[in-house]
């Protein structure tokens, strides 16, 4: 048992009989479950556990709850506030073990999963038979965590969220017991949408161990297409009148200049180094042509050349590659630093003056900060890379941040598309829900009345 550890000796020994070598206190396992993607500091657990089952998560539960053992569910640790960080010791529940996709139903278009696959294992399960599950966050993380942080990614404008495509959950309460929410079924007027409270809850109100989810059909036809514009302004404008006529797209993207030579260098991209829209789209052949067209002819009014197609699959999966690389490519442009990715969502009718003013604040800070984002739902994404011992450059990167998300609730937009909060933005979920952040916390007490489920996340104990 580590020297600083706060957990019972009488908890450890009975989560040692029940999983045996699956419980580690070796100080490189603490260690890498201490953290996630983002610069936020660690926060090691006393204990590690590896469950490959819903009834041996539920049986840690169990043991941890007649201990007063604080529990952090963990999936792949590539979240961005961080979630995963013990920050009151106790055990992390690695779930990565839980990869298995119980139940892929081809006719009714979904699945059922285990928490711990990973979006491209089961992409590489369904391609095969003519399915995909769209969402696609730069990383390749748990649909656990996806879950549990209301992920989404490039698809999100056309095919939602994770909040739309979660039909329903496995879920073990803080208490031990085992709950199925939501089902198979598109819709249900049947009592609380407990599905919904779950997704996006960040491991607060219970350990998701399943998940149902929605299919697509391979699309008939796909191309995509990358924009470069003289200006910041005019790939903004084409994004949002794209969005303002419906033309139906399935991904577009913004990388300002700064992210486009940091692909360029990273991914082996040849792009001009000018802010850039990527495009894709799906449907028939006649509706891929019909959109794509009508895409070209707003561009070229906002300054936008002719449209560069990558129409086959080789061409398509490098490109979205360097779009999934981005926030590696950034960190490459200053070795040694660190990222501090923050996100923020905005009506898209406020995405220009939102993306514009946060760039001024980057330039007058002078700092290093790509700007890149899903900007089709109003949603984009600020690397800023940082050196975390420079307290000085650390106050004004906190300094643009704060003002980006003070700009984006002033819009009527949110501190978070995606990212969800951890501990990074609890001040900032409080700005954005005020007194409905108290009825948050009473939801959370009815659920977990002890605090032992990641405490210190969304909001302070």
């Amino acid at each position: 048992m580590p020297a600083d550890a706060t957990i019972a000796r009488a908890a450890l020994e009975a989560l040692r009989q029940l999983l045996g070598e699956r419980l580690s206190t070796a100080p490189a396992v603490r260690a890498h479950h201490a953290k996630d993607e983002s610069y936020h500091p660690p926060a090691e657990p006393d204990a590690v556990v590896f469950p490959e089952s819903t009834a041996e998560v539920a049986a840690v539960v169990e043991i941890c709850a007649a201990h007063r053992v604080p529990m952090v569910p963990f999936g792949a640790g590539t979240s961005l506030e961080g979630h995963v960080a013990a920050l009151y010791g106790g055990v992390s529940i690695d779930l990565g073990r839980m990869d298995r996709v119980l139940q892929i139903n081809a006719e009714d278009l979904d699945c059922r999963v285990e928490a711990g696959v990973t979006r491209k294992q089961l992409g590489r399960r369904l391609a095969d038979l003519g399915l995909f599950f769209p969402l696609d966050p730069g990383a390749d993380a748990t649909l656990g965590g996806m879950a549990a942080t209301r992920a989404s990614g490039t698809n999100a404008v056309r095919y939602g969220t994770m909040r739309e495509n979660v039909l329903g959950l496995t879920v073990v309460l803080p208490d031990a017991r085992v709950i199925k929410t939501g089902g198979r079924a598109r819709k249900s007027s049947a009592g609380y949408d407990l599905t919904r409270l779950f997704v996006g809850s960040e491991g607060t109100l219970g350990v998701i161990t399943e998940v149902q989810l929605r299919l697509f059909g391979l699309p008939e036809a796909i191309a995509a297409a990358v924009c470069p514009f003289d200006d910041l302004e005019g790939a903004v404008a084409t994004a949002i009148e794209t969005i303002q006529l419906a033309i139906p797209v399935a991904r577009i993207e913004l990388l300002d200049e700064v992210q486009i030579d940091a692909v360029n260098r990273y991914s082996g991209l040849d792009q001009p180094v000018a802010p850039t829209l990527f495009f894709e789209f799906h449907g028939s052949d006649a509706g891929v042509r019909e959109a794509a067209a009508a895409v070209a002819e707003i561009a070229a009014r906002n300054g936008g050349p002719e449209l560069r197609w990558a129409t086959d699959a080789a061409a398509r999966e490098k490109l979205w590659r360097a779009r999934h690389e981005s926030y590696y490519a950034c960190l490459a442009l200053r070795p040694g630093a660190r990222g501090w990715p923050t996100d923020v969502c905005v009506p898209i009718s406020r995405l220009a003056d939102c993306i514009l003013e946060t760039r001024r604040d980057v330039d007058d800070a002078g700092l290093l900060a790509p700007i890149v984002g899903h900007v089709g739902d109003g949603n984009f994404h600020l690397v800023l890379v940082v050196d975390p011992d420079d307290e000085e450059e650390m106050a004004r990167a906190r300094r643009v941040e704060e003002r980006m998300v003070e700009r984006a609730l002033q819009m009527g937009g949110t501190c978070s598309g995606e990212h969800g909060i951890g501990f990074g933005k609890i001040d900032h979920l409080e700005a954005e829900h005020g007194d409905a952040v108290e009825v948050m916390r009473q939801l959370k007490a009815a659920l977990d009345p002890h605090g032992l489920m990641n405490p210190g996340k969304l909001f302070r104990l």
